[in-house]
């Protein structure tokens, strides 16, 4: 999956360079909508006062941002492919961790993961949802107590559907969870978006 990932980077980073530390620097349509993300994904902490966090695939670090706005008592580490997103998040959050290498992390209470299964590229579908699937196996190994990703939906409409990007079934993914990484998952797909988020909780 190397390759997979060396297109992923050079996207993202491509994204950075033209847009900057924004929303559409990661490819989302407006900040709104990705801090509409943030609180979906950040459900898998209710009732945590305080608590440790791995993002998977930070970018240039908005979620840390976003934690710091709400004053969530949280212990946070990014993790992204792209130095130059990471290069910038440290700069700009100095406090929080920011890493470019998987090796530097360690478990956490939770771990979460936004955007980063869209933008298949010219990747076909069934090895991009090989490549998701050999992911999200490696984020259940980080969120000791539970983990959350967010995906577009097979539900969209299809004359808005793009060849570049996957649109996952959700209640095929819903099974993978339950079957592969807990009984307690839950499956939200009601926030208003052609997405959506799924929580496994430990």
């Amino acid at each position: 999956m190397s390759d997979i990932r060396e297109g992923v980077e050079r996207y993202y980073s491509g994204k950075f360079a033209e847009y900057g530390a924004s929303a559409r620097g990661v490819d989302w349509s407006s900040p709104e909508s990705q801090e509409l993300r943030f609180r979906q994904l950040l459900r898998i902490a209710e009732g945590a006062d305080s608590f440790s966090l791995v993002d998977y695939g930070c970018g240039y670090g908005a979620l840390a941002e976003h934690l710091d706005r709400i004053g969530v008592d949280c212990r946070y580490t990014g993790y992204d492919l792209s130095l130059s997103m990471v290069e910038h998040a440290r700069i700009s959050n100095p406090v929080r961790t920011f890493t470019t290498r998987r090796d530097d992390l360690g478990s956490a209470d939770f771990a979460v993961a936004s955007g980063i299964f869209n933008v298949k590229q010219d990747i076909d579908s069934a090895e991009w949802r090989d490549y998701v699937v050999e992911t999200l196996d490696d984020l259940a190994t980080l969120g000791m107590h539970g983990f959350a990703f967010n995906m577009l939906t097979s539900y969209s409409d299809a004359d808005k559907m793009r060849r570049d990007l996957y649109y996952g079934d959700p209640c095929e993914f819903f099974d993978l969870c339950k079957r592969s990484y807990s009984r307690d998952v839950a499956l939200l797909h009601d926030y208003g978006l052609y997405e959506f988020t799924i929580l496994v909780r430990r």
